[in-house]
């Protein structure tokens, strides 16, 4: 066992730490000073909190080194400093929390002029978010004294570090009213109007993207925390504070009252598009289709945020016309000019959240606007950029499977034997003046005419397929089914004749197409000749069986894990002895079948009546092995004399019955022919078998038993006495031995032929009746099996 030898190897760092002259450099020079740190080595932990090497700890990770120290070491020791300050050591941690001199030194940091060294920034944070955690109260309290701490957060804020550290002040404190406390000290500095500040074009763009994801993720956290702690009573006064009107407006103020900059633009859309995440459950037939985030607990949007967007909403449609100059952009396929750009994408991703809150004044101004037009003439621009067309895909599938608001327009008047609808005004708008569904019968058409001449289908093919099925789905089934029924019978004859034409047609066929599972389609023709291809057939393949088929492959039959290799003494054991073998419950395949199907069962009989007809046309040129033949002996092998030995049961009938008719013709040996198989263990045993066939020898120049088997073969002449006495060997060639008598009855001779093809084994016996110059020709199989286990060996006559 290890164990019983001393292999732990000392540390260093101990003989290292008995001396008194040694240094922090040395000892943070040795390779494993970090694992022992961690391990809480008590010599090297009482080195490290030092007063001394505490401060040199913490100088390494705020001050920037030397410029003459290489650059492969440059940062070595900060590196080192901030894994032994952050190895959660309570001693360390202890230290480093309670010394105010310490923590001054630490903050001093961020009194430097910006921008701050990004590596050393990732030590400072790392190191005042493991003090935020373990010693909360104490690092809190610190920072609320220092007055300018909130200024130099947002001073430096376009260091993704910083950034961090903001958010861990809000993630990262356990209890809950210190929390809260927190949440109100830092809305009284007024870190959102602050972090609203930033988000101009003045700014530059790292202040701009890092400012905007630290709103959206205060609102994400705010939000997720408010359904965490139902008892809460306390709002979020930061979320409060940045869903307050004022706070919306001048974030729009920013990126509309001054120059067009396309990083604030987006950075000011990403949180509205956060402020706008309503998290309820989606609409049914489109759950693939909506933005993340609509499945979960719903809350609705602030009212406030739709006053202060609503007056914007022209400004954002003309940036839809008028987005900011972008260069001229070549692709592999065109010029774009101008682009698409991430201007106008993400003014498309904010309309279809707009359009989400299904608000009816929101409704009114983007119908007033046609900024639905605008979107299809892009969506229908640019064929490449499925970013743009997912999106109008969204925008459509929400318009037309939402229901209409109580305060749009009155129900429209019907018969009276019917039910009076409400009218939606999106969908009126999106077929009368969108045009949507001649738009979609024109593109496709378009498509279609590029395809034959050797074009390239569309890219956004798949989404306008998607948006014609999202027409008919919520026009049979939708809340607005009616009123699209209605629009669509209310078009130009010649249009609503392409449209159903188009939909029994062309998107049936295309549905059909994508439908197809094409793992059960692909056909992988067998080198195999006598194969009936079955789908060239004609054959009529259902659509339930071949999922049912596919349901029945994909199904676990075997466990998904192989615990071992190679064989268990389980394996060769009896099958009676082993009764906890697993096996994998095969699930039931369940589908219907019409055996009403006549045709398709003559055509099936034809082909196999056919592929039959082939094979037997195929053989008749060749010589059929197995067909009886007759062969013959030459006259010296016929007429073998033999003494003493008397005839055996089989020549004997054999006699019998041949008397009566010629004794050149092939007769049939009894079921009482006998012969003695080898069982293994040294004992013979007569085994009672039918005999195969029998032939008459009839020709001299026939080589008896010759086979055209490839295999080995093992080939014996004897005589044979039935009774196993007066047994007397003969040539191999049938005469007589020397001091025989030629005036003695003849006797039966035995002609063995054994073919040997790996543990099968056929032996052939050919017996010789001399008398009635008749052979009786047996043949018999054996099987030899091995045991692996016992490497015993057993034979098997079939």
């Amino acid at each position: 066992m290890f164990w019983k030898f001393d292999l732990h190897t000392t540390s260093h760092i101990d003989t290292l730490l008995e001396k008194d002259d040694v240094t922090l450099t040395e000892v943070m020079d040795e390779e494993d000073v970090l694992q022992e740190c961690k391990s809480q080595n008590h010599k090297l932990v009482d080195f490290l909190v030092r007063p001394q090497c505490m401060e040199d700890l913490v100088g390494y990770i705020t001050q920037e080194p030397n410029d003459d120290v290489e650059e492969k070491i440059k940062y070595k020791y900060p590196n080192i400093s901030c894994e032994l300050l952050t190895s959660d050591v309570s001693q360390i941690n202890d230290m480093l929390g309670e010394d105010e001199n310490l923590l001054m030194k630490l903050y001093s940091f961020l009194q430097n002029e910006p921008p701050l060294n990004p590596l050393l920034a990732s030590f400072f944070s790392k190191v005042l978010s493991i003090l935020i955690g373990r010693k909360p109260e104490q690092i809190v309290e610190f920072l609320r004294k220092r007055e300018d701490f909130v200024d130099l957060m947002i001073k430096h804020i376009g260091t993704s570090a910083i950034m961090d550290l903001l958010l861990r002040m809000l993630t990262c404190i356990e209890p809950q009213q210190l929390r809260q406390d927190v949440l109100n000290w830092l809305n009284e500095e007024k870190v959102i109007q602050r972090l609203v500040d930033m988000v101009q074009p003045s700014q530059d763009e790292d202040r701009h993207s890092n400012a905007s994801q630290s709103l959206c993720e205060i609102i994400r956290l705010s939000r997720d925390q408010m359904f965490q702690v139902q008892g809460c009573s306390d709002p979020d006064p930061l979320l409060a504070t940045l869903e307050k009107q004022e706070t919306v407006e001048q974030l729009l103020s920013n990126i509309f009252d001054k120059e067009k900059n396309e990083s604030a633009i987006v950075s000011v859309i990403q949180i509205l598009l956060t402020l706008f995440e309503t998290r309820r459950p989606a609409f049914e037939g489109h759950l693939e289709i909506c933005p993340p985030g609509m499945n979960h607990p719903s809350f609705s949007v602030n009212q406030s945020i739709l006053d202060a967007v609503r007056p914007r909403l022209k400004d954002f449609h003309q940036l839809l016309i008028e987005p900011p100059k972008k260069t001229v952009l070549n692709t592999t396929w065109g010029v774009l000019d101008p682009p698409v750009g991430n201007t106008r994408l993400n003014v498309v991703r904010l309309v279809t959240s707009l359009l989400q809150t299904n608000t009816h004044i929101i409704n009114q101004e983007l119908i007033a606007l046609n900024t639905l037009g605008v979107i299809l003439d892009m969506y229908f621009k640019y064929l490449w950029n499925n970013f743009l067309h997912t999106q109008v895909e969204i925008c459509t599938a929400m318009i037309l499977a939402m229901p209409s608001t109580q305060s749009e327009s009155p129900e429209i008047n019907r018969a009276n034997d019917q039910e009076p609808i409400r009218e939606n005004i999106r969908d009126k708008h999106l077929f009368q003046k969108c045009q949507l569904i001649q738009r979609i019968l024109d593109a496709w058409g378009s498509n279609e005419k590029e395809q034959t001449e050797g074009g390239r289908r569309r890219g956004y093919m798949g989404h306008l397929t998607r948006i014609a099925n999202s027409i008919v789905h919520n026009s049979d089934k939708g809340p607005n089914g009616t009123q699209i029924q209605q629009l669509i019978s209310e078009l130009p004859e010649e249009d609503r004749e392409r449209w159903e034409a188009f939909t029994s047609g062309q998107l049936a066929d295309t549905n059909k197409k994508n439908t197809v599972d094409l793992v059960n389609t692909h056909h992988i023709h067998s080198s195999s000749d006598d194969e009936v291809d079955f789908k060239d057939s004609g054959f009529h393949q259902d659509s339930s069986i071949q999922q049912a088929f596919s349901d029945y492959q994909m199904q676990q039959m075997t466990s998904n894990f192989i615990e071992q290799f190679g064989f268990n003494d389980e394996e060769f054991a009896d099958q009676d002895d082993v009764g906890d073998i697993p096996f994998d419950r095969i699930s039931d395949i369940n589908f219907s079948l019409n055996t009403n199907e006549s045709a398709n069962m003559a055509l099936f009989e034809a082909c196999c009546k056919e592929k039959i007809q082939q094979f037997e046309d195929a053989g008749s040129d060749e010589e059929d092995i197995w067909d009886e033949k007759d062969v013959t002996f030459a006259p010296e092998a016929q007429r073998r004399p033999s003494s003493g030995s008397t005839d055996s049961e089989e020549s004997t009938d054999s006699e019998e019955e041949d008397g009566k008719r010629d004794p050149f013709e092939s007769t049939n040996a009894t079921a009482d022919d006998r012969m003695e198989v080898d069982s293994g263990d040294g004992e013979n045993r007569n085994d009672q078998l039918p005999c195969l066939s029998s032939f008459s020898w009839n020709s001299p120049n026939t080589d008896p038993l010759r086979s055209n088997s490839p295999v080995a073969m093992e080939t014996s002449i004897e005589t044979v006495d039935p009774l196993g006495v007066n047994t007397t060997p003969t040539s191999p060639r049938g005469k007589v031995e020397d001091g025989l008598d030629p005036e003695e009855e003849p006797v039966s001779d035995r002609i063995t032929e054994t073919v040997t093809n790996g543990s099968m084994k056929e032996t052939v016996s050919l017996t010789v009746d001399a008398k009635t110059e008749t052979a009786i020709f047996k043949s018999f199989v054996t099987s030899c099996f091995v045991c692996l286990r016992t490497q015993k060996r057993t034979i098997c006559p079939s």
